[in-house]
C-alpha cells in the first residue's frame, strides 16, 4: 500500500477519534469474521498486516499452513454507527493473504478480483445491485423464536407493519456506512421485509451484501428483534430471496444495450444471459448454498425453478426489467440472501463472460406463465428445472470446467466437504415430520 494512502487513513482514523478498529473478513461460506486491535496497531496493519490462524476458519487452511495475513482496504473504512461515542470503532474489509505476501487462493474476495480481471482484460466492468429480503422474529426469553413481529405484507404502513421503526434505523445506519439507499418496504410474507440499495461494481456490491447483513442483525438485536436471512424459515409462505441485478460497461456506457437489437438489447446481453443459463445448474450450489436453500426453490412461492429467460415475465429465473439505455441489466432471481457474495458474483460473471468469449446463442425467451405450463409444454420449449437439492447441485458444480476454473481449487473442495457433511447430517436426521407421519407403523 502506498505510503500516502496509509497515511491519509491514519489521519482519518485520527479525526474521526477512533479507538479500536475491526478488520472483518469472510470465510468461505459468507460468514463475516473480524480480529479487533486498538488503534495504535492501526499503522502496522495497513503496513505489514495482522496474522490469524487461519486453520479454524470454515474453508481456509490445514493446520500445517494455517498462518495467514490480513490486509486491510481502505475504501471500506466507515465507523459502525452503533458504537460512536468516547470508544469509537471503525471496520476494514481485509484481503487474506499468505505470509509471503500472495494472495491466499481461499479468500473469496480474491476468487471475484480474479474474475473481475478476467472482464477487466475483455474492457468489462462488472456492476450489481442485490435485492435482499430478511424475515424479522421475536426474541423470546432471549433467545431468537420463528414468532412473527407483525401482520403486514406486501408494501404494507403501519400499524400493520409494526417493524417500520426497525427498517428505519436500519436504513439510517447503513446511510451513515456510506450506503445509497433506494427503497424500504415490507415484502409479501409476514414480518418479512426488503431493504434496496443502489448497484455498483461488483466487489463494492459484495461487502456491502456482508456489512448490510451484519449491520441488520445489529439494528434488530438492539431493539429486540431477530433478524434472519434464512432462504425459507417458515413453510407455506414466501421464502426470502437475493434478487441480482446485473450489468457490464465498457468505457463508461452500458454493454447490454443496443437500441436496434432484440428487445433493445446487445449482442452482448444476448450472450451473457445465454452463458448463464448454460451454467446455472452448477451456480446453483453458490447461490443457492443450504439443505434450506432448496425448500425456496419450488413451484408457487415466486421462486424461480425453471431454467428460461424473459423481458418481463416474473415467473423466469432471468428477467429483464423494462428499463434501458444505462439502465439495461438482467436480474437473476435464483440467488438467496444466505449465499457467499463474492463466490456467486464470480460464479455469474465467469458464466457470463463464457458465454460471450463463444458467442452463445440465446435459447427462445419464455413469456408465458412457466409456473401454469403443463410438463410436457415445458419439456417442448425446452424448458428444464434446476437442481432439487444441495448434492444434486454441488455434483452440476463439479461437472462445470469453467466454474471450478474460476472458483479455484481449493474453494471447491472446501465447498464439496461442507455439502458432503451437511447432506450427511440432513440425510440421517430423524425429522419431526417423519415422526408424525411413521411412529405408528
Amino acid at each position: 500500500m502506498p505510503q500516502k494512502e496509509i497515511t491519509r487513513t491514519l489521519d482519518r482514523l485520527e479525526a474521526d477519534e477512533v479507538k479500536f478498529i475491526r478488520l472483518q473478513f469472510s470465510d468461505i461460506q459468507g460468514m463475516p469474521k473480524n480480529v479487533a486491535i486498538p488503534v495504535k496497531q492501526a499503522e502496522k496493519a495497513l503496513t505489514d498486516g495482522i496474522g490469524f490462524d487461519g486453520s479454524s476458519i470454515e474453508g481456509f487452511a490445514r493446520i500445517e499452513e494455517s498462518d495467514m495475513v490480513l490486509r486491510p482496504d481502505p475504501a471500506t473504512y466507515c465507523i459502525l454507527p452503533w458504537r460512536r461515542g468516547d470508544s469509537a470503532v471503525a471496520r476494514f474489509i481485509c484481503d487474506v493473504h499468505k505470509p509471503g505476501g500472495k494472495a491466499f487462493e481461499g479468500d473469496p474476495r480474491f476468487v471475484l478480483r480474479k474474475v473481475i480481471a478476467e472482464a477487466d482484460k475483455m474492457g468489462y466492468v462488472f456492476n450489481t445491485g442485490p435485492e435482499l429480503e430478511f424475515f424479522l422474529f421475536k426474541m423470546l426469553d432471549g433467545k431468537p423464536s420463528i414468532e412473527f413481529q407483525d401482520t403486514g405484507g406486501y408494501f404494507d404502513l403501519a400499524p400493520t407493519d409494526l417493524a417500520e421503526n426497525v427498517r428505519r434505523d436500519i436504513v439510517l445506519a447503513l446511510t451513515e456506512m456510506g450506503f445509497d439507499i433506494e427503497a424500504s418496504h415490507h415484502e409479501v410474507a409476514e414480518s418479512q421485509h426488503e431493504i434496496d440499495f443502489k448497484y455498483s461494481d461488483a466487489l463494492t456490491t459484495a461487502d456491502n451484501v456482508i456489512t448490510f447483513k451484519f449491520a441488520t442483525k445489529t439494528i434488530a438485536l438492539q431493539n429486540g428483534l431477530h433478524a434472519s436471512f434464512m432462504a425459507k424459515p417458515i413453510y407455506g409462505i414466501n421464502g426470502s430471496g437475493m434478487h441480482t441485478n446485473a450489468s457490464l460497461a465498457r468505457d463508461g456506457v452500458n454493454a447490454f444495450f443496443d437500441p436496434e437489437g432484440p428487445r433493445q438489447l446487445s449482442e452482448t446481453a444476448l450472450q451473457f444471459i445465454a452463458g448463464v443459463l448454460a451454467h446455472i445448474k452448477g451456480i446453483t450450489r453458490i447461490a443457492n448454498p443450504t439443505i434450506n436453500s432448496y425448500k425456496r426453490l419450488v413451484p408457487g412461492y415466486e421462486a424461480p425453478v425453471y431454467v428460461s429467460w424473459s423481458a418481463s415475465n416474473r415467473t423466469a429465473l432471468i428477467r429483464v426489467p423494462a428499463p434501458r439505455g444505462n439502465s439495461t441489466r438482467i436480474e437473476l432471481r435464483s440467488p438467496d440472501p444466505t449465499c457467499n457474495p463474492y463466490l456467486t458474483f464470480a460464479a455469474i460473471l465467469a458464466a457470463g463472460l463464457d458465454g460471450i468469449k463463444n458467442g452463445m446463442e440465446v435459447p427462445a425467451s419464455a413469456d408465458k406463465n412457466i409456473f401454469k405450463m403443463t410438463p410436457a409444454e415445458r419439456t417442448a420449449a425446452g424448458i428444464e428445472t434446476l437442481p432439487g437439492d444441495l448434492f444434486t447441485a454441488n455434483r452440476y458444480l463439479l461437472e462445470d470446467e469453467v466454474l471450478v476454473s474460476a472458483l479455484g481449487d481449493h474453494v471447491i473442495e472446501g465447498l464439496t466437504n461442507i455439502t458432503e457433511l451437511e447432506w450427511d447430517a440432513f440425510r440421517t436426521a430423524v425429522h419431526p415430520w417423519e415422526v408424525d407421519r411413521y411412529f405408528n407403523y
